[in-house]
């Protein structure tokens, strides 16, 4: 499975922005994906996630009713909407595919196998 992400940009605080990841290769339907992000210097942050079959969602805390995932399987592709950007949500974005043991593990890097190479998103104040 490979992934790769669109969608980054700019934007101001109060803003929204629309992340797309993309999945090639065989048995995307059976992974987990998620929204990692990363700000130079600080350990990768858990942002949203979503079940292979997409009847389940979960999110970091910062995040909660701000951004929403969701995932297409028709079209191979797993969607990040954020509102209400603040610039702490600056970061470089990074999709992610793997299959999790556990629902603590849906969490964090070791849930996943494959990842993108990460978009940049800029909030400024």
């Amino acid at each position: 499975v490979r992934v790769s992400e669109s969608g980054g940009g700019s934007v101001q605080t109060g803003g929204s922005l629309r992340l797309s990841c993309a999945a090639t290769g065989q048995s995307f339907s059976a992974y987990w994906m998620a929204w990692f992000r990363q700000v130079p210097g600080h350990e990768r942050e858990f942002v949203a996630g979503t079940t292979w079959s997409g009847d389940r969602t979960y999110y970091g805390d910062s995040v909660k009713g701000r951004f929403t995932i969701s995932r297409d399987s028709a079209r191979n592709t797993v969607n990040l909407q954020m509102t209400g950007l603040k610039p702490e949500d600056t970061a470089i974005y990074t999709c992610a595919a793997g299959r999790p043991f556990s629902t603590d593990q849906e969490m964090t890097p070791s849930g996943y196998t494959y990842w993108g190479q990460g978009t940049q998103v800029t909030v400024s104040s």
